[in-house]
């Protein structure tokens, strides 16, 4: 954490904490630091702190900023540094935070290598605390595969995981039902015949006469593979050709009898059963009314093995919806993987292609056009030590070298714009107006005798005209001067901005050459 503490003036002992960010230290009350003192601007200086890394830039104050007794417009900042203002210093004190310093130590003794995945201790939240167990539980999985196989080969098999998870948890439940929609249609089907069997065979039945029944209309109708008749100690009465023989030898029909003696006593149960190749298994209790109790009692089971062509036609196409859905879901994962992963990746490119174009000096931080919050830290640690090893590289000449003036680079541009037949104008590097020819006077409104030395933003009476071309002034300093274009309306006609800039030796844009193009 970094303050500063007036040590000389009038202010003298007052202390003011920097935030993370930029601070800025002026008259105006509308400053991070008010600071009422004579002589100090309005705006004076600003000082951003990143991390441990601290700036300071002067932001066109009327008596200029002073570190360590040489005058700067952008510097580093360590502690001990002296700041010297009119009739005031200010010095630069880093101050280390007890807790985290004993936290660390801490956690040093009791583990010599600390990890950044350590979970530390959960939430107190529920909710805080899902999202934590998945974070440091669940994913510690994930990443422990990523250690061996390759970043995008894992995203690859997640998806197709999904596809797979997906399909299997929607598609198999609605066929599943289908199917058992046609099993319980059979069972009513094979119930009907019981039925039909107990009514047209009623004399018999009471007289327990099994051999007498007739049951051959069953196997005319459709669908049916087999059937038998028989008594309750499981002796077939029906087909004839099987007369007396024990069902033992088949496992459905021998089934079907321990079924019948354990639900003696239910009237309606029907016995249901899906068998091997498509087949369906159905059986029923006959019941007969017996005089001596008065009440009706089994005396016979009829079972019967339908072969419903309806469940195997069910059944490809169960197959055929599956592949076809598999199919349609890995074509989807497949465009889904490329958009997550060339989404993911491009960022990513984006900072190495920086990163290459600021090491050849084309570049002086590192920005980017894409919203991606988690890579934020990360460019935000490279710009501090990128700017950290440009002032290392400024000490090796001089430890406190002042920034390169700007003035030379204005009146470079001043003679350019001599044989300029358009409009045009040119900024300091502060983005405060230097000159201004008629024609864009005209243009723009601006009038150079009130307007000279003022920031755009002051002077413009479009404060979107004045921000677009402070952003093109904005990219063209940071891609080595060279020329941003962009469009704008003046007095309603479309006019094309181009920007180019000076860069001094130092690395920063020096002056700003605008020059307006009327879209035909």
């Amino acid at each position: 954490m970094y303050k500063l503490v007036v040590v000389a003036g009038k202010m003298r002992g007052s202390e003011f904490v920097l935030e993370e960010g930029e601070n800025s230290l002026g008259r105006d009350e509308s400053c991070s630091i008010h600071f009422p003192v004579q002589g100090v601007s309005k705006k004076h200086f600003s000082i951003s702190v990143t991390g441990d890394t601290c700036y300071i830039s002067d932001l066109g104050s009327s008596n200029g900023t002073f570190l360590n007794g040489k005058a700067i417009k952008r510097a580093t900042v360590t502690n001990g540094d002296k700041i010297a203002l009119p009739d005031t210093i200010i010095q630069v004190v880093y101050v280390e935070e007890k807790k985290v310093v004993i936290h660390k130590r801490a956690q040093a003794e009791e583990d010599d290598e600390v990890d950044f995945m350590d979970p530390g201790n959960p939430p107190d939240s529920l909710v805080a605390k899902i999202f934590w167990a998945f974070k440091f539980k669940v994913m510690p999985i994930l990443h422990g595969i990523n250690e061996e196989y390759e970043w995008h080969h894992l995203f690859g098999i997640l998806c197709a995981v999904f596809s797979v998870s997906a399909i299997s948890l929607t598609i198999f439940p609605a066929l599943q039902d289908s199917k058992n929609i046609l099993i319980v249609e059979t069972a009513k089907r094979g119930s009907s015949y019981a039925d039909m069997v107990a009514r047209m065979n009623n004399r018999a039945l009471e007289s327990r006469e099994l051999e007498k029944v007739n049951v051959n209309f069953i196997k005319n109708e459709e669908g049916v593979k087999s059937f038998k008749l028989f008594d309750m100690q499981g002796r077939i009465v029906r087909p004839i050709e099987e007369l007396n023989d024990n069902i033992g030898g088949d496992a459905f029909y021998s089934g079907a009898l321990q079924w019948a003696i354990q639900t003696m006593d239910k009237k309606t149960a029907v016995l249901r059963k899906l068998l091997d190749d498509g087949e369906i298994g159905i059986a029923k209790k006959i019941m007969a009314f017996n005089p001596r109790t008065a009440s009706e009692e089994a005396v016979g089971v009829i079972a019967i093995k339908f072969e419903p062509t309806a469940l195997k036609v069910e059944a490809a196409k169960s197959r055929k919806a599956y592949l076809e859905s598999l199919v349609t879901t890995s074509l989807v994962a497949i465009f889904f993987f490329g958009f997550v992963y060339y989404l993911t990746v491009r960022p990513i490119e984006e900072i190495t292609f920086q990163i290459e174009e600021a090491i050849r000096g084309r570049r002086k931080n590192l920005d980017s056009r894409f919203l991606f919050r988690e890579l934020s830290p990360l460019r935000n640690s490279i710009n501090a030590l990128l700017s950290r090893i440009r002032e290392l590289n400024n000490e090796e000449d001089d430890e406190f070298a002042e920034e390169e003036s700007d003035e030379s680079y204005v009146r470079q541009l001043q003679e350019f714009m001599l044989g300029c037949a358009g409009p045009a104008l040119i900024l300091d590097s502060q983005k405060n107006l230097a000159t201004i020819n008629v024609e864009a006077e005209d243009v723009t409104g601006i009038r150079e005798s009130a307007s000279q030395g003022m920031s755009l933003l002051d002077v413009s009476r479009e404060r979107g005209f004045a921000a677009t071309i402070i952003e093109l002034c904005d990219n063209s300093a940071n891609n080595m001067g060279t020329n941003q274009q962009g469009e704008y309306d003046l007095q309603g006609i479309p006019y094309t901005i181009h920007v180019a800039s000076l860069v001094g030796k130092d690395s920063f844009a020096k002056a700003f050459y605008i020059t307006f193009v009327k879209v035909d």
